[in-house]
């Protein structure tokens, strides 16, 4: 019989690359999920793992086994949510009260972790107390592989503007709220003196500027909000905190695009003002895989989530 946890971590070394990043995805030691695979092999009496250089790659048998469980592992969670649906005392069907158990694994972008999951959370842990609702933060792209991939149940993902974010068939995409990202200056710089609403490309042309990494999608926009624009954004500083580069503004480094969600209040010596002909807003959603459609537990998360984001001030509900 093919033990299905191990296949679930040679997935994950089939996604993330390597068995230490399929480890940390999944929150066991590397040495763990080489027993898991090694165990796996024995069971299948068929190599599914080989050395390259200093690393790891699936061997055909491997490739072709990850890519086949896919269907029985959807199906097996489609079971799973039958069962707790049907799991009521016998002519109840799907009560209403019955208590919602087992675990939701979400993955989301820090912003959507201080902005969303800090409320979501502790809701959860008072309203449904045998929930486990672990959280891992990662970018969208790394949120959508890891749903996809059955590693995380629930993500939280953004998508700003015209950047693609490439969806998978198998994941439903619940819209959540628009947000909105502003310049950040210090009060003093001439901009912010001029008392202008709102600020374009060519008003911002010749700023330095504190952004994200290259790789991430928040970076893109910035690209893309200065299509057009020579020689713009001259990139000064990157961290991947939009705290530090609200300090880094306020020492008077550069100026940067700060979404409203998860910001903290503004200290006194800076301003926000948000850009026009392109506006920087990016679309927040929710994702999770279509054999999960029917799991009480992830649909409990979900109503939680939406239940948070109904309402905020600040963002346009879809």
């Amino acid at each position: 019989m093919i033990d299905l946890e191990a296949v679930v971590a040679l997935r994950a070394v089939a996604t993330k690359g390597s068995v230490a990043a399929a480890a940390d995805a999944l929150g066991f030691t590397p040495s763990a999920v080489s027993q898991q695979i090694k165990r796996l092999e024995r069971g299948t009496r068929v190599a599914l793992l080989e050395r390259a250089g200093r690393g790891v790659v699936l061997t055909d048998a491997g490739r072709h086994l990850v890519t086949s469980s896919a269907t029985v592992l959807a199906d097996l969670e489609r079971l799973e949510a039958d069962l707790h649906l049907a799991g009521g005392a016998p002519g109840e069907g799907a009560a209403a009260g019955r208590p919602v158990t087992g675990e939701v694994r979400i993955g989301a972008f820090s912003t959507a972790v201080r902005g969303i999951l800090v409320e979501v959370l502790p809701r959860l842990r008072a309203e449904h107390p045998e929930l486990r609702v672990p959280m891992r933060e990662s970018e969208p792209w790394e949120t959508i592989a890891l749903v996809a991939s059955g590693q995380r149940d629930l993500g939280i993902v953004h998508r700003w503007g015209g950047v693609a974010l490439a969806m998978p068939d198998h994941l439903i995409e619940t819209p959540l709220f628009t947000d909105v990202a502003d310049v950040i200056l210090r009060r003093d710089h001439p901009l912010a003196l001029a008392g202008i609403a709102e600020l374009t490309p060519a008003d911002l042309a010749e700023e330095e500027w504190i952004a994200t990494f290259d790789s991430t999608i928040c970076r893109q926009w910035l690209r893309r909000l200065f299509d057009g624009v020579a020689n713009a954004p001259r990139i000064v500083h990157e961290s991947m905190e939009f705290e530090n580069h609200l300090e880094l503004v306020r020492a008077g480094l550069g100026v940067a695009l700060v979404p409203r969600m998860g910001r903290p209040e503004l200290h006194a010596d800076l301003v926000a003002i948000p850009t026009v002909r392109p506006a920087s807003t990016r679309d927040i959603s929710a994702v999770h895989r279509r054999s999960q459609a029917d799991s009480p537990a992830l649909q409990a998360v979900l109503d939680a989530v939406l239940a948070t984001v109904v309402g905020r001030a600040g963002v346009s509900v879809e």
